[in-house]
């Protein structure tokens, strides 16, 4: 028995796998998350079926590069469309729609593969399709693990889905090899098509509260330009967002000419082909259930850097190994550090985030980083079809070192848990007019007392909360101080609508709240700080109205 004061080791392991697993307790996330590891398994084989189909119908390697391409391309066009309709709409519904939209296109695409209809163009036409529906239910799938399950168990949700997704991985790829190879590429189109079903019936099954929100629903323009406007105003995700990018850039080459290495480097097959793909899964899971542990020892930086640096290595080896084993061994890095780096920066995107608009910023995120991969795999494909696949290689490994290096201008920040939960404070006023939602520009006017000695703590929290208001909605944000009595400062913003002027403060989260309460604190006036609303009307509609009157 340990004395008092003495740590126990041997239960830490134990008590962090029990915290890595808590979300598997909650019923609606085991279920899902069982039917769609059955659905990524699916995907993964047909990913191998359109893979190497295309080594055998393509002209060139840069049509086999853009199956890579085709995949990615989707969630780069339409990620922040979807995202506006995820944080919009019933996300249950939402996914639902996207997997038998996926299901039909994945049972023509076996249809026109049987029937030997199949061209590189239509090829790439039907992997795009499916892969749009993969876009469309991405943003929702993401959002909903917090629906799912408590916020402190949403980053052990998140690993478990990667942990799932590259468990199908490791194994997948081989299994659709040796379907591909035994049966022909349809077979593998087939498997994908019946996969969606359990999805399908989770997701009908599930009785999901949508939460009743007081306000009418954003149209998806002003949707989509609010969520662009919080990533634009959050610096931090927009560091997120680039090493993303930058990763996804150079880290796609690997996948992009897996199929080539495995044809003309290593002088395989189609089960060849499968078998790397499975050691890249078998690191993706090693990756996954390490990355808590090193999220806890390393700095994201340092994290992040590694990833950069584990990855080139694995291009390097794909580009210079003539022996399978080999190979397979640069993949298992390779895998690791793939989802060690993209599962870091998704946790860091969600719990960065609040509810109301975390599809958008998890969509602009995999808009980022998966058109990363989508442009790279073009660039990859371009440099191979000139120069072969092993020069391309090795160029993205060179690449992949100086995006690790891209961490000396943009560091990432350190994960520091926030409540994003809305404060709730805010009342709507009583009004003497009689305004409409629409009704509109509104001016806010907030008059604050400032003692001298205080003038620069106030102006630094002010230029944060500029940036929260900005964040949130309001425009023309600014501050000025009286000429004649300096110790009067006036806030000042204007939203376009009443409605915008409510949805604003609606959007105000408790880890706000601090700024504010410290603002107040500085605020030496006898009562709170005045708040004046105003509605702007302009003079050509008031001498319309008069000249009217006059020529009555």
């Amino acid at each position: 028995m340990p004395h008092h004061g003495e740590a126990v080791i041997e239960d830490e392991p134990e008590a962090e796998r029990s915290a890595a697993l808590a979300p598997f307790r909650i019923g609606i996330f085991r279920a899902v998350w069982s039917a769609n590891l059955v659905s990524n398994f699916g995907g993964l084989v047909q990913g191998v079926g359109a893979a190497w189909m295309m080594t055998s119908i393509a002209t060139s390697s840069y049509q086999v590069a853009l199956v890579q391409a085709s995949t990615t391309l989707p969630i780069m066009l339409f990620a922040l469309v979807a995202g506006a309709i995820a944080d919009g709409f019933d996300r249950r519904k939402v996914m639902l729609v996207a997997q038998v939209f996926m299901l039909v296109v994945s049972v023509l695409l076996t249809v026109f593969t049987w029937l030997d209809l199949i061209t590189p163009w239509t090829l790439l036409a039907f992997t795009f399709l499916i892969d749009s529906g993969t876009a469309l239910n991405s943003p929702s799938w993401q959002a909903s693990v917090g629906d799912m399950v408590p916020r402190a168990k949403v980053p052990a949700a998140v690993a478990l889905n990667s942990m799932g997704f590259n468990i199908t991985r490791s194994v997948g790829p081989a299994i659709g090899g040796i379907i591909v190879a035994a049966f022909g590429p349809a077979a593998a189109f087939a498997a994908n098509a019946a996969s969606y079903l359990g999805l399908i019936t989770v997701m009908a099954r599930w009785k999901r509260e949508e939460p009743v929100s007081p306000l009418p629903r954003e149209s998806l323009g002003a949707a989509m330009g609010a969520g662009l406007r919080y990533v634009a105003m959050s610096p931090n995700i927009g560091k997120v967002l680039a090493r993303g990018a930058a990763f996804g850039a150079t880290s796609g080459a690997v996948l992009a000419l897996l199929p080539l290495v495995a044809r003309d480097v290593i002088k395989g097959d189609a089960l060849t082909y499968g078998i790397m793909l499975g050691a890249f899964g078998v690191g993706a899971v090693g990756g996954a259930l390490t990355s808590v542990r090193l999220r806890q020892l390393l700095s994201s930086e340092t994290m992040v850097r590694a990833a950069f640096a584990g990855f080139a290595l694995c291009s390097l080896v794909c580009a210079l190994s003539t022996h399978a084993w080999a190979t397979a061994l640069g993949l298992v890095v390779g895998g690791a550090c793939w989802v060690i780096a993209l599962s870091h920066f998704n946790v860091t995107v969600q719990m960065s985030t609040p509810r109301w608009v975390v599809g958008r910023v998890l969509s602009i995120y995999q808009m980022a980083t998966f058109g990363g991969i989508a442009l790279g795999s073009w660039i990859w494909g371009l440099v191979a079809d000139h120069h072969g696949a092993p020069v391309a290689l090795m160029a993205a490994a060179v690449a992949m070192l100086a995006g690790g290096a891209l961490g000396l201008v943009l560091p990432l920040p350190q994960h520091t848990p926030l409540n994003l939960d809305p404060l709730n404070r805010f009342r709507e006023p009583t009004l003497a007019l009689d305004l409409q939602s629409r009704s509109g520009p509104i001016a806010i006017m907030i008059e604050f007392i400032i003692r001298e000695d205080d003038v620069p703590e106030f102006l630094a929290l002010m230029t944060e909360r500029g940036r929260i208001r900005r964040r949130d909605g309001a425009r023309n944000w600014v501050i000025a101080r009286d000429l004649e009595h300096p110790d009067v400062w006036l806030e000042t913003y204007h939203t376009p609508t009443w409605l915008d002027y409510i949805r604003h403060n609606t959007r105000i989260t408790q880890a706000d709240a601090a700024i504010t309460e410290r603002i107040r604190e500085l605020h030496a006036g006898e009562e709170r700080p005045r708040v004046r609303r105003w509605i702007e009307r302009p003079t050509s509609t008031v001498t319309g109205v008069v000249k009217k009157r006059a020529q009555e």
